[in-house]
């Protein structure tokens, strides 16, 4: 077969991704699945090497090799996101394509600006680490905590009222400077978004713990203020303004949401009238709801039924999606919606 440079990339982002997450086997796996011999693979890993892409401390330990900036900055009223993002941010980023500069441009602005405005905190940190794959970005501060400010504002009486709420989007503690979108838009965009505080976690993601080893999780537990981590590809495609599209209508509100059930609730069973109350709070301020049931093993009917039934009764206008349901919560839907029209059915998504 011949080796086209466009294939030994591909051969080199695999053996890299699987370096990444330190599986064993991936000299054997990146011979099998591209049909090249194992002196071909340990070629590009001391290419690799040379190049300073990745290391090994010659116990046959590999590992890519990360570079990063590290800074500090008191919460004063002349700081401003915009200059930050110039002084850590440039350098790592400058070389990228136009698409990654501006999700990055825009992602580290609105959560910087975010931690400004609402933390309440005297310092806030930066911690940028990159390498070949990925680069990531971490905002610390030690204030109030973004569940419990949340919380306060709207006389929520638990912490996970505040992080479903925060999945839907359009909601902030300060309305007359902010519009409540941020953290809906960057957690979309990005590759990996996870914001820690108060020993809770708001995330997209169903396998953030690979993140991160259970010492670590365990110190950010214990960390005073909000821990957020941001990651995006090196070689991303994606388009911020496809993500804009998504949710918004011809006109460029904000007007569809997609909400993961199962990161919503403690367990991957939502079953009460009170659960369907909580997450339908606010969704008649959106035209479209898209609700992800990924990893979602069944519904109760009290659920379902206030959920699909009384909601959309109660607001028709509002048009809810399914997508990645199993036959048992399909199921479960259908049996709650007999008898109503069929209009009122929500949509699948397959």
């Amino acid at each position: 077969m011949k080796f086209t440079q466009e294939r030994k990339e591909k051969i080199i982002h695999y053996l890299l991704q699987k370096i990444d997450i330190e599986d064993r086997e991936f000299i054997k796996k990146t011979a099998e699945n591209f049909s090249i011999s194992l002196a071909t693979v340990y070629r590009y890993l001391k290419e690799l090497q040379i190049k300073k892409i990745i290391s090994n401390d010659g116990s046959g330990e590999y590992k890519l090799v990360d570079r990063g900036k590290i800074k500090s900055y008191v919460l004063t009223d002349n700081l401003e996101e915009d200059i930050v993002y110039e002084d850590v941010m440039r350098e790592f980023i400058n070389e990228f394509s136009n698409n990654i500069r501006k999700i990055w441009q825009y992602s580290f602005s609105e959560m910087f600006n975010n931690a400004i405005d609402h933390s309440e905190s005297e310092n806030i940190f930066v911690h940028v680490r990159q390498n070949y794959l990925y680069t990531e970005v971490v905002i610390m501060d030690e204030g109030v905590g973004i569940f419990n400010k949340i919380c306060n504002y709207f006389n929520y009486s638990k912490i996970e009222d505040a992080i479903t709420e925060l999945f839907k989007g359009k909601l902030t503690t300060d309305p007359e400077r902010h519009s409540g979108e941020g953290i809906f838009f960057t957690s979309r965009i990005m590759d990996k978004f996870v914001l820690w505080s108060d020993n809770k976690i708001f995330t997209h993601d169903y396998d953030y713990d690979r993140l991160f080893d259970v010492e670590k999780v365990e110190k950010i537990n214990k960390y005073q203020g909000t821990y957020l981590v941001m990651r995006l590809s090196n070689y991303s495609k994606k388009e911020i303004i496809e993500v804009f599209d998504k949710y918004s209508s011809v006109e460029g509100g904000f007007t569809v949401t997609s909400i993961p059930i199962k990161n919503m609730f403690d367990n991957a069973y939502p079953v009460s009238r009170s659960q369907a109350k909580r997450l339908y709070n606010r969704l008649d301020s959106f035209e479209e709801v898209i609700l992800d049931f990924e990893g979602v093993e069944s519904i109760g009917q009290g659920f379902a039924h206030e959920l699909f039934v009384v909601f959309q009764r109660e607001h028709p206008e509002v048009k809810i999606e399914i997508k990645n349901e199993n036959e048992e919560v399909k199921k479960m839907i259908h049996h709650v919606c007999c008898g109503t029209s069929k209009k009122e059915i929500p949509t699948t998504s397959i």
